[in-house]
């Protein structure tokens, strides 16, 4: 056997380097967001409040919400007349390696901190589903329940693609503390907090919950890897099987077209309806003549939480995900609002709500997004009825040149 001496240290240096790799290709599911994404505004993609995972661990602006992790721990070991966390702290060593395997990039805590941050960040997560959904479990002076800001706000740090835990893991700590509830079920308190919650983002109004949780009777929690991939799942997806998805999946063979702005499609005839307020907010239709949109809102929020999910959907096959809906719906958008007349179009159609204030402020908002959504060559979404109305249009008010990608498409 050699000895280190005789070794070249180039060997050592990446033998070393090896020690400090996460995870292999084939079981990491948590990234850091790349830098061709995160480069116009990096804190798009940073926590406000809150850290969950490593990757922001530690951080500064962020240890208000740490004292938060605290009190709900001492809270869980209370309500269950029990004086030690010494039980969970094993549970969570167990999972260690595991979850550590996750993670695409290193991780510098050491196997204590690690596993410290394993316990409040799954604790603090399952106490806050929980609370939400089972009231009589709040504490009547918890500010996560009093100031108006702040769930929203963790739903939306909640939605940071680097931001995450491995779902086992909170499956792991909800097991081990299950209370007598109907309710205490933590796929349906993570998907009742998101789309409660979320109706501040209001993407659309929401279907009724009955619906969602219909949709996904019976879904396992071991299908589910962290709360960005439940949460895309459910914006993303049909969510009652009694519905089929039409004209989903463009043909392979065929390569799609742009459409025009508003203004010019209302210029052409073309005739714009908000859709009924039950209606998945990605689920436009075009008929006789008339493109009927679901109405959706514009805030200050809009461009984190689209980035977000565009990310995740940029770091996963279809085969693995389905679709990828968010980025098709933001070309959508992106190819239909062109100018703040267009945004002032939608507005008195009451398809878009605008919360920023004015509408170029919409414009650009749209125009910053866009440089992170590649559009799908193909399996778009949206292909059919960029054809239909495209295909509506008479000839001679059609002055466009015919492109078979638009511009989102060609920013690979």
């Amino acid at each position: 056997m050699m000895s280190n001496a005789s070794v070249d240290p180039v060997s050592l240096h990446l033998d070393e380097k090896f020690t400090h790799l996460s995870g292999t290709d084939f079981e990491c599911y948590i990234y850091k967001v790349h830098d061709r994404l995160r480069w116009q505004n990096e804190k798009l993609y940073e926590p406000e409040i809150m850290a969950i995972g490593p990757y922001h661990h530690g951080k500064d602006n962020l240890q208000w919400m740490e004292e938060h992790k605290l009190r709900y721990l001492r809270l869980l070991l209370k309500r269950r007349n029990e004086t030690s966390v010494d039980r969970y702290i094993v549970a969570m060593r167990d999972l260690q390696e595991q979850a550590l395997r996750c993670y695409a990039d290193s991780v510098w805590l050491n196997k204590d901190e690690f596993v410290k941050m394993m316990l409040l960040d799954s604790c603090f997560l399952v106490e806050l589903f929980r609370k939400f959904t089972i009231t009589s479990m709040r504490d009547r002076n918890d500010p996560l329940f009093k100031i108006d800001w702040i769930l929203p706000s963790i739903l939306r740090d909640l939605l940071l693609f680097e931001n995450q835990l491995p779902f086992f893991v909170l499956v792991q700590l909800f097991d081990m503390t299950k209370v007598l509830d109907p309710h205490d079920n933590i796929t349906d308190l993570a998907i009742q907090y998101y789309c409660f919650v979320g109706k501040y983002f209001s993407y659309n109004a929401w279907p009724g919950f009955e619906k969602i949780l219909y949709a996904y009777n019976g879904i396992s929690a071991c299908g589910v890897k962290h709360f960005i991939g439940l949460a895309h799942q459910i914006t993303s997806f049909s969510l009652s099987k009694s519905i089929p998805l039409t004209s989903v999946v463009g043909d392979k063979n065929k390569i799609w077209e742009h459409i025009h702005c508003a203004t010019e499609l209302h210029e052409v005839g073309i005739k714009f309806k908000k859709s009924k307020h039950d209606t998945l907010f990605y689920n436009v239709k075009f008929k006789n003549g008339v493109l009927e949109v679901p109405r959706f809102v514009i805030h200050e929020k809009t461009e984190s939480v689209f980035r977000n999910l565009i990310a995740y959907e940029q770091h996963h096959l279809e085969e693995d995900i389905g679709l990828k809906y968010i980025s098709g719906y933001v070309t959508f958008l992106c190819c239909l609002i062109n100018s703040s007349q267009d945004v002032s179009l939608l507005r008195r159609y009451g398809i878009l709500k605008n919360m920023l204030g004015s509408d170029e402020a919409v414009v650009s908002i749209l125009n910053k997004i866009s440089t992170c959504a590649v559009a799908p060559r193909d399996n778009f979404y949206y292909s059919q009825v960029f054809k239909n109305v495209s295909g509506s249009i008479p000839k001679e008010n059609d002055t466009s040149e015919v492109t078979v990608l638009n511009q989102f498409s060609g920013q690979i």
